[in-house]
């Protein structure tokens, strides 16, 4: 038997374990003998060279015996690839996050340790990207089946952020998002997207809010909501003013503005748990929904005759009338 043979431990695309050998030859598990040692048949074994070398290990993976009759040439570039993805699927499965891994860092410590013969990092994407998605929970396909616990609602220092779950609706604030929500409550920005939604659900609502000292606009909650009821809407707002509250000794949170669109749902909502608080719509939405309107009533009229279309402009621009300047020129 050949002397100083090198044994790297990989597992083949099946998933079950291999054995490599010096870098050079891969042998899958063939069968456990009585004596519980393992037959590991070299992988060319059922190809076209049908190599009859094999491999016997005992339970502590010492070699028992090893038939080096090889065949083929050696394939140093396979055995390296093979190599490099049971690393990073380890390094993966070891991970408590692993959506949270750094593929790339990761890629670039083993190809180091491996050394000259490393497989480029594009040619493993896919296997990457495949035992990701294993690791990962398996896909909600009805609202009932979003989970009340789980360890994906952790942050980094063990915050939970999932807040709140009903049948039609359930809110993710973090404690720094409630911290910012309470803190920068002048102007609360709200807005539902239904291109990223789930399939089982009807709408993402977010939060917003801009903090002055740092001249930025920050999120301050997400939500998936089942509907567009003002009903369902009331919940979420009240659910974010008690987890602000609770955060702060219960002291009384009222914005000052909430900017939303012309959805009377939202504005009802937010009117019935913040009683003083303002309601001011988006110009954008405005504009918006007058343009819609205008295509579906009166496109041709407004686009050929210019008095019509200066008109349209005049009541698209109604917003940014200032009514206090208006009435002193009416007294």
């Amino acid at each position: 038997m050949e002397e100083n043979l090198i044994i790297d431990i990989s597992e083949s695309n099946k998933g079950k374990e291999q054995i490599i050998i010096n870098k050079k030859y891969k042998f899958n598990f063939s069968y456990k003998r009585k004596d519980n040692s393992k037959v590991y048949k070299c992988t060319e074994y059922k190809k076209i060279n049908k190599c009859k070398s094999f491999i016997i290990l005992n339970d502590k993976k010492e070699i028992l015996k090893y038939n080096s009759s090889h065949n083929h040439p050696e394939n140093e570039y396979d055995v390296s690839l093979s190599i490099m993805k049971h690393k990073i699927k380890d390094g993966i499965e070891k991970s408590s996050i692993p959506f949270g891994i750094k593929i790339k860092p990761l890629y670039n410590k083993i190809s180091k340790e491996m050394g000259l013969i490393c497989p480029e990092y594009n040619s493993i994407k896919s296997q990457i990207s495949r035992n990701l998605n294993k690791k990962l929970p398996s896909n909600v396909t009805t609202f009932a089946e979003i989970p009340s616990e789980s360890e994906y609602y952790k942050t980094k220092r063990g915050e939970n952020f999932m807040i709140f779950k009903n049948s039609n609706l359930i809110i993710f604030q973090s404690p720094f998002q409630a911290k910012l929500f309470r803190e920068y409550n002048d102007d609360i920005f709200v807005d539902g997207t239904f291109f990223i939604a789930p399939k089982f659900s009807y709408q993402v609502f977010i939060t917003r809010t801009y903090a002055i000292e740092l001249d930025s606009f920050y999120t301050t909650s997400f939500a998936i909501l089942k509907n567009k009821e003002q009903e369902t809407y009331k919940m979420l707002f009240e659910k974010l003013k008690k987890n602000a509250n609770t955060c702060n000794n219960n002291i009384r949170i009222e914005p000052k503005n909430l900017h939303c669109d012309f959805e009377r749902a939202i504005s009802k909502a937010a009117k019935t748990i913040f009683l003083n608080t303002n309601i001011k719509y988006c110009i954008w939405h405005y504009k918006k929904s007058l343009e819609i309107k205008k295509n579906k009533l009166c496109y041709n009229e407004v686009k050929n005759n210019n008095n019509i279309f200066i008109y349209y402009k005049a009541i698209s621009n109604l917003p940014f009338i200032n009514l206090n300047i208006y009435l002193i020129f009416m007294l």
